[in-house]
């Protein structure tokens, strides 16, 4: 549970610093919707590109998955590890790009603090975006839905495996 948890915050903070790159600068007069808008075409490419690499080459995607998941695997085995990892790349990025990291930072922390006023306005919008992405790729939402299953059950076999970081809980329900 503890891997699932730092793969969804990985997630999320990825997703986070596309959307502060989508932005653009803070006081600029393009809406954000006009940029989100203007870089969609870019992002759907790039998932098109790679499924049209997909459907040519089936075999290059099963070895990069296979590839994916042997990192999680040597990710449970030493987080710590890859936690460093992690931060070195993040650090390095955030050398290159300042600014972007700044203001992902800001989004997150303003982020953060909706979150904490309005709970529920947090849970909604997050539960609509996944059955957004449900909607688009229902088979990756499969997918993610039988990891997950595995996952609890792994736990539920070893709860120590799955120890829950300080100050979360173990299972939502």
């Amino acid at each position: 549970m503890k891997q699932t948890l730092r793969l969804v915050a990985t997630l999320l903070i990825t997703g986070m610093f596309a959307v502060a790159a989508a932005q653009g600068l803070p006081g600029a007069s393009v809406k954000k919707e006009d940029a989100a808008a203007k870089d969609a075409p870019k992002r759907e490419a790039g998932k098109d590109n790679w499924r049209e690499r997909c459907r040519k080459d089936p075999q290059e995607c099963e070895n990069k998955k296979a590839e994916m998941q042997k990192k999680r695997e040597e990710c449970r085995a030493n987080p710590d590890q890859c936690k460093a990892e992690r931060a070195a790349k993040r650090e390095a990025h955030c050398k290159d790009k300042p600014q972007e990291c700044a203001e992902a930072r800001k989004k997150m922390q303003e982020t953060r603090e909706q979150c904490k006023a309005d709970p529920e306005k947090c849970r909604a919008e997050k539960k609509a975006q996944h059955e957004e992405r449900c909607k688009a790729d229902p088979k990756r939402c499969e997918e993610m839905k039988a990891q997950f299953e595995k996952r609890r059950e792994e736990c539920k076999a070893n709860p120590e495996q799955c120890k829950a970081p300080a100050g979360r809980k173990a299972e939502s329900k």
